[in-house]
């Protein structure tokens, strides 16, 4: 009796192993098959990726902070230095270009000698560049210490999707970038309440000040708590005997674990190249020119709230006016599920029910259409309400509706990128960020000009038109993904992929 027990017991073990193996063989495999080896960043604990990956989204925070410094000061600004308005804003539009062109260096720096050491001398050249705008006696030397701490921030620009792609596996990235676009957004749309305050309560050098000092604390937090995910080896399951050992905290401290010796100088003109050549490929043109939109009609609304909302009939002082950017912030709170967990809703579906890794980019897009619906909408009310004077919750709402799909779009679209384009993604998104921020700088210096001849409500009801026709463009990119790739992996750097 107790042996027919035992051996029905073992049999429905059996089974149940068998359907647990079958369940698994169902399910597609996790994308990049990591090795076996302790030191490969796919393996890492939990812990190490969370204070490595929290820590650059803490300086993409206040790199951010500082690229929105002076949009809520432009009048404070113009009136120290004798200028108008329009020159004050190139403080604002050549920090943001410097912003993305400093990753034309820093990105083939980052190939030869890791993601580590960038960071460290990205902080660095931060923290000079801010205490030289503190004391900038002159609109020219400003204007040069901006752009310099702009190039200093854009280290924590595009070289974190790879970081990113380095230590998660394809399934989390989407909800991982969530928290890289979190950190961006909040520094863009939190930042001028900062800084609207600082200036208010001392003075517009205190506001390039504080940021020297932040980037003083985040250099140590840096130097101790982010690893370096640059993983020469080859990924593959080495024999028992072979398995690398583990390092230690203090070995993990040294800045040549990501050092490439091979060929650095070749590899790092190689990497500029292949930046310049990936600007052709359709998905990461798109990509740029989409985000460049958004972040160009973000500085626009920061701007003119700036202006508009010291007089009258509102007559707020600066600190408010940074305040009604947290109408923008709360808008990318709630983008947060949509932009990120429910993209990687979206393309894991996909992924099971293809079961290949074709289908999975373009999936990816399907979720613009909720930021198609709200966002360009957001941009006519602020418009519209603004420029009727009516009571500053209207255009808030509005604000915060554009935010929303800003962060949402952003995260989809760099995301999709990302995934195109997985081996090369610190490349493509330095693309991508170049032509954001090209964008962006147009944006700031003819926002004032463009509203005093056609104003406010032209103005915003032509940009929602441009927001509608650039994510009309996501379509065709849904259904042809597959194909576009197979015809970009027949020239530049996707030419020497493994899957050309």
């Amino acid at each position: 009796m107790a042996e027919t027990v035992l051996e029905n017991k073992m049999n429905r073990v059996e089974l149940a192993e068998e359907e647990l193996k079958d369940h698994a063989d169902a399910l597609p495999p996790r994308y990049p098959i990591a090795s076996n080896d302790p030191n490969d960043p796919l393996n890492w604990p939990l812990a190490a990726k969370i204070t490595t990956y929290a820590t650059v989204c803490l300086f993409s925070f206040i790199a951010n902070v500082n690229g929105s410094n002076f949009t809520v000061a432009v009048l404070p600004l113009s009136k120290h230095f004798h200028t108008d308005t329009n020159h004050a804003t190139f403080l604002i539009g050549f920090n943001v270009l410097m912003f993305g062109l400093g990753n034309v260096l820093w990105v083939p720096l980052m190939r030869v000698f890791g993601k580590r050491p960038v960071y460290l001398m990205a902080l660095a050249v931060f923290i000079a560049a801010n205490a030289w705008s503190t004391t900038a006696k002159t609109w020219g030397s400003l204007l040069g210490g901006r752009m310099l701490s702009g190039f200093g921030a854009s280290a924590a620009d595009a070289t974190v999707p790879s970081l990113v792609a380095d230590m998660f596996f394809l399934d989390q990235r989407g909800n991982c970038m969530m928290f890289f676009s979190f950190a961006l957004s909040t520094g863009i749309f939190l930042g001028p309440t900062i800084n609207a305050y600082t200036v208010q309560y001392h003075n517009w050098r205190w506001s390039c000040g504080y940021l020297a000092c932040v980037g003083g604390l985040l250099f140590i937090l840096t130097f101790f708590l982010i690893r370096e995910t640059q993983y020469l080896k080859e990924r593959r399951q080495w024999p028992e005997d072979e398995i690398p050992a583990k390092r230690t905290y203090v070995q993990w401290l040294s800045l040549s674990v990501g050092y490439n010796s091979d060929r650095p100088l070749q590899r790092f003109l190689t990497t500029f190249w292949d930046i310049v050549r990936m600007a052709t490929y359709p998905p990461i043109f798109w990509t740029g020119c989409v985000i460049g939109l958004f972040v160009g009609w973000t500085i626009i609304i920061q701007v003119t709230a700036g202006q508009i909302f010291v007089k009258p009939p509102y007559k707020w002082h600066l600190g408010l006016v940074g305040v009604f950017s947290l109408a923008g912030w709360v808008g990318v709170i709630l983008s947060f599920y949509f932009g990120g967990m429910l993209i990687d809703l979206i393309s894991n579906r996909a992924r099971q029910h293809t079961h290949t890794m074709g289908a999975k980019p373009g999936a990816r897009l399907a979720a613009l259409v909720i930021p198609f619906v709200i966002s360009p909408v957001g941009l006519i009310i602020y418009g519209l309400l603004v420029a009727e004077k009516k009571r500053w919750v209207g255009p808030a709402f509005g604000y915060a509706m554009h935010s929303f799909g800003f962060t949402a779009v952003s995260n989809i679209a760099v995301t999709y990128a990302v995934d195109c384009y997985q081996q090369f993604a610190g490349e493509a998104l330095v693309t991508v960020f170049v032509v954001r921020n090209v964008i962006a700088l147009v944006c700031s210096f003819y926002a004032n000009r463009w509203i005093a001849e056609d104003g406010m409500k032209k103005v915003f009801g032509s940009m929602a038109g441009i927001e509608w026709a650039l994510l009309v463009l996501g379509i065709p990119l849904y259904f042809f993904t597959k194909q576009i790739l197979a015809f970009t992996s027949s020239y530049g750097p996707m030419k020497r992929s493994p899957k050309a």
